[in-house]
């Protein structure tokens, strides 16, 4: 088992944002093709905290060196109001041969990243030359702050940024690093949402937010919103925009936005496309200058297990992060002496003639489901372990 903390994890990430986004848009056109699988996400809410809670998302990533996996987060928001971290992520990559955990990874930065890469690949797909004017961000988080990093990259003329924040020192925060990290960004602090968000005609919204608040049918006509944060638009906005989706099965359960625009309008006909198969045809005709367009995606584990995937390998290459042997239990430690008692192999226990053994003369243990002497259901031992 290979164990990668946060700073082995970005050391590895650091730097290689076209090769995320590449990871990231090659999960999204697998998951077109058919070639994932993605159960439904599990949530778990804590009684008395209605904002807090965690998600686990299991996943199958097909294609060339498949993986399986899962990514846990648990998401506190009152704790940025200590300063602390909203969330904290874990994700486990299984081998598809055994079902083994093989590697164990911090994921609260492929998390951010892989959710920047699915906004900056939505924004490139759905782009127009006009965004690269500038951009208007709201919330001022890491989400907010890697996804100004991707769309650098899709858009490397993109300079103005328009920030809004619902604490100024946090907006203040956040202005301070990208003059480190992204010097060549003008970042301007606009108190008022209504202006920061006629600024641009691209929009990117990672807040936690939990009832809607945005009706985008006042920005500015074909204004594109890069939805993250699942639950800022209004349903009445989400029905008069162009929606594009990473999985409607997915983005329309959980009390997101479309599916409040679901159970308002009895059905998903207000979704346009899927980004995958936007990515797949190569199409880029479906943004409409008369309305917004609204890219929400619903975070698929899929694309976790894509970024995770390409920091594993590359840790190992690099001989980072810690190796765990013994993690997983040893042949026989789970039912230890367990050959013992087929009959036939050596130092199996003779059976006793006549009353105290088995029908089939093993002392101690019924005979096998399907064997002569089986009752009905045998072998059927609720609980056990499996071999």
């Amino acid at each position: 088992m290979l164990v990668l903390t946060h700073q082995d994890v970005r050391s590895v990430l650091d730097g290689h944002e076209v090769d995320i986004l590449a990871a990231v848009r090659r999960a999204y056109i697998l998951h077109a093709q058919g070639a994932t699988a993605v159960p439904q996400s599990a949530f778990l809410r804590l009684p008395d905290q209605p904002r807090d809670g965690a998600i686990a998302l299991p996943a199958f990533l097909g294609g060339a060196g498949a993986s399986a996996g899962v990514t846990w987060t648990a998401s506190f928001p009152d704790t940025a109001e200590r300063d602390e971290e909203r969330a904290s992520t874990a994700i486990i990559l299984n081998a598809t041969a055994t079902g083994r955990p093989e590697a164990l990874l911090e994921g609260s930065l492929i998390a951010a990243r892989r959710a920047a890469a699915s906004a900056a690949l939505a924004a490139s797909a759905l782009g127009t030359g006009e965004d690269a004017a500038g951009v208007t961000l709201v919330g001022c988080g890491v989400v907010t702050f890697e996804t100004l990093r991707f769309l650098h990259v899709v858009h490397p003329d993109l300079h103005e940024v328009t920030v809004h924040d619902l604490r100024r020192e946090r907006a203040g925060a956040f202005a301070a690093r990208v003059a480190r990290e992204l010097p060549s960004m003008r970042v301007r602090f606009e108190p008022d949402r209504g202006r920061a968000l006629a600024a641009a005609g691209l929009v990117a919204v990672a807040t936690t937010a939990v009832t809607p608040y945005l009706d985008p049918r006042t920005l500015r006509p074909g204004t594109l919103v890069l939805h993250t944060s699942l639950r800022d638009v209004t349903p009445e906005g989400v029905l008069a925009a162009v929606n594009v989706v990473d999985d409607a099965d997915h983005v329309c359960r959980a009390d997101t936005s479309l599916e409040r625009a679901e159970r308002l309008s009895g059905n998903r006909d207000f979704i346009t496309a899927s980004l995958g198969d936007l990515l797949l045809a190569g199409t880029t005709g479906v943004r409409d200058p008369r309305r917004t367009t609204i890219f929400t995606p619903s975070g698929l584990g899929i694309l976790d297990l894509a970024v995770a995937r390409y920091a594993r390998d590359r840790a190992l290459r690099a001989n980072l992060g810690i190796r765990v042997d013994g993690f997983l239990p040893a042949a026989g430690d789970l039912l230890p002496g367990r050959t013992d008692f087929f009959p036939g192999r050596a130092g199996a226990p003779p059976g006793r003639a006549g009353g105290g053994g088995a029908a089939d003369g093993r002392t101690g243990e019924a005979a096998a489901a399907g064997e002569p002497g089986a009752e009905p259901g045998a072998g059927r031992l609720t609980g056990a372990v499996p071999a």
